[in-house]
């Protein structure tokens, strides 16, 4: 699909957006070995709990939102949206959307986003989704090598997607946890013996910032640097999401949703993965920390993380509608026994009234 072709019927319209932003999902897998890229979303639990407010499977399509704003307009009908992630104000026809929410756009109606405090990525999902055909099992974008639906590329302004009309379902809500904060939490490896115990100390004791020519392939880190003990190359090996590589220049580089599915640099610790999501969402210059765990701990983490995506759906509850009629309210007694400050009888107490026992 091309961004020339129009679609009819219910659409969502891309009237502006910022760099950084394309459609994710939970990735695709099966074909690391040939080199495939998982890619996906960078904070996976925000794109569930998108989802989920939207009534769609948790891992579904969404648009991930960089940094920047954005507005969307629907056309061709009402259309039902839920946003997650990084908070950023949020407004539908000049009505502020609360966060943790759905929502619907009207017909003709613009969502306006503003930009992401204290955090990078907002998921926009849309329930139902929306129109494509997945590459590979998954319509994630991958940028350098063209994979992605319904656009290999990041979303411009000007761009349609063709959705599922909104339902008449109530809006929803989601209670969602307290965020975890405090270090991003790694476990060391698998070549830590390629540094010494001064080079790990330094590395877990140091305050780190991720450089602003950071992407979605890796976050670059700027903080002292970190020495190899046998220089910085090894037979290349497999990487994971979370990954910490040391090149030659002694600064790490954390491999993130687009990495290389494999490397020929020593990788110092790895992200846990319960902690990836929230490592992806750290903004560019805020300076954070490492605490290593053990890898039982990790694995301990990955099952608490991945029983909190499965109950996603036992945190969502419905917004009811209350519309006032205005007939009925001026019918009731609301004010309950009601006075008139000219009429004496009203509020008076009768002076036998104060005699009785």
């Amino acid at each position: 699909m091309t961004q020339e072709l129009k679609i009819g019927g219910t659409r969502l319209i891309i009237s502006s957006i910022g760099p950084a932003s394309s459609v994710q999902d939970g990735g695709r897998f099966g074909a690391q070995r040939f080199g495939l890229t998982p890619s996906g979303a960078m904070d996976r639990l925000a794109l569930a709990a998108a989802n989920c407010l939207a009534g769609n499977t948790l891992l579904a399509p969404a648009i991930e939102i960089g940094p920047y704003g954005a507005a969307f307009k629907a056309r061709g009908g009402a259309v039902r949206v839920a946003l997650a992630g990084a908070p950023r104000s949020a407004e539908i026809g000049g009505r502020m959307v609360a966060p943790a929410t759905s929502a619907t756009i009207a017909d003709g109606e613009t969502l306006k986003l503003g930009m992401a405090q204290g955090g990078a990525f907002s998921y926009l999902a849309i329930e139902g989704g929306f129109r494509g055909e997945p590459m590979f099992g998954s319509f994630s974008v991958n940028a350098r090598v063209g994979l992605g639906s319904p656009f290999p590329r990041p979303l411009q302004a000007g761009d349609e997607l063709g959705v599922a009309a909104a339902s008449a379902a109530p809006e929803r809500r989601i209670d969602l946890p307290a965020a975890t904060t405090g270090p991003i939490r790694v476990a060391l490896g698998p070549q830590n013996d390629e540094f010494g115990d001064d080079a790990i100390d330094l590395f877990l004791d140091s305050e780190w910032k991720i450089s602003a020519t950071s992407d979605r392939m890796g976050y670059r880190l700027e903080g002292p640097v970190i020495k190899h003990l046998h220089g910085h190359n090894i037979v290349s090996d497999g990487t994971v999401n979370g990954s910490i590589q040391v090149p030659g220049n002694g600064q790490p580089i954390v491999l993130m949703s687009d990495r290389g599915t494999s490397g020929g640099y020593p990788k110092i610790a790895t992200v846990i993965s319960a902690d990836f999501g929230r490592f992806a969402q750290v903004p560019a210059g805020t300076a954070f920390r490492f605490k290593a765990i053990s890898m039982e701990e990790a694995q301990a983490e990955a099952r608490k993380f991945a029983e909190l995506l499965r109950t996603l759906p036992d945190r969502l509850g419905s917004i009811e509608s209350f519309d006032l009629n205005i007939e009925a309210l001026q019918d009731a007694n609301v004010a309950g026994v009601a006075v008139s400050a000219v009429d004496a009888r009203t509020w008076q107490v009768p002076a036998d009234v104060l005699t009785r026992e």
